[in-house]
């Protein structure tokens, strides 16, 4: 008989603790990255968020789209002003970030998790008041803050066993307001609105390195700050783990930063004993399974 065949089946076999463990939990993951650009990479992950949906999980996809919207800013002649180092969104821009995000890339990831056999549905944190934001830095322009979550569409499409896929654009106080979110603080609030399990933030690397450059695998939110303060976390990981230390907070059982760009990645982390990247949590893990 094939030995790939019996690994394969193997793999199967162990995996039953997770697929028994995460059934009918809610998994919350920010896709974004080079993988969004990349049409195999897109299809490999819809497929493992069907494949999530499939045996009993209740993912909810948030995206981002950096790239894209920068790409068109800059065919449509919009220049960019910064503030310390972060874009200033004007209104011309929330108006193109609102048209990509909206239009253009979410639909992209509805129709490739279809493509996979499974049933999405786009929208946006403006879709039934799903996200009302305040603005987060008024220098900043129209660049949210989420202050009121209304998660029961999520809820309603879960039950009729759909996927959302959610645009991190949000309305304000004033309904005739429109704010840019941030992906990760976006994924980051829905989870803790819906007391996810997990919250999966896929990004373009392994994950939280300590100070000789290895990937620590489990941290606590005291080894965070601590790591933090001595500068060991840093650069683009704080929002990453800011954003994960405020959804434990609010009530999100963990989060794991880890490599999107790693095939199967979120398969690996949810239905495997080594997991994927670095995990975020409170409590310290049963030892069977790894992550529980």
């Amino acid at each position: 008989m094939n030995r790939d065949w019996i690994a394969t089946a193997r793999t199967l076999s162990e995996a039953l603790p997770y697929l028994q463990r995460y059934s009918g939990a809610i998994v919350v993951v920010k896709f974004g990255g080079n993988a969004m650009g990349d049409e195999a990479a897109m299809a490999e992950f819809a497929r493992d968020v069907v494949l999530m949906r499939q045996v009993g999980l209740n993912p909810v996809v948030v995206h981002g789209g950096g790239p894209m919207i920068n790409d068109l800013l800059s065919r449509l002649g919009i220049k960019s002003e910064f503030v310390r180092g972060k874009r200033v969104t004007d209104k011309a821009t929330v108006e193109v970030v609102e048209m990509v995000l909206t239009g253009l890339v979410n639909k992209r990831i509805v129709q490739a998790i279809m493509d996979e056999g499974g049933r999405a549905v786009g929208l946006s944190g403006k879709d039934d008041d799903l996200m009302v934001c305040v603005a987060d830095d008024p220098e900043l322009g129209f660049v949210g803050r989420p202050v009121e979550m209304n998660v029961q569409v999520l809820r309603d499409l879960f039950t009729a066993g759909i996927i959302p896929v959610v645009a991190p654009v949000a309305t304000g106080m004033d309904p005739n307001e429109t704010f840019n979110v941030n992906g990760d603080t976006a994924a980051g609030a829905i989870a803790a609105a819906l007391k996810a399990d997990r919250l999966l933030l896929l990004t373009d690397v392994p994950g939280v390195k300590d100070e000789s450059g290895e990937v620590v695998t489990q941290l606590t939110p005291e080894q965070v700050r601590d790591m933090t303060e001595r500068g060991v976390i840093s650069g683009g990981m704080i929002p990453k783990t800011e954003t994960a230390l405020k959804a434990i907070e609010d009530g999100v059982r963990a989060v794991v930063i880890l490599d999107g760009r790693l095939p199967n990645a979120s398969l690996l982390e949810l239905f495997t004993e080594h997991g994927a990247g670095s995990i975020i949590r409170s409590t310290e893990p049963r030892v069977k399974p790894r992550r529980a």
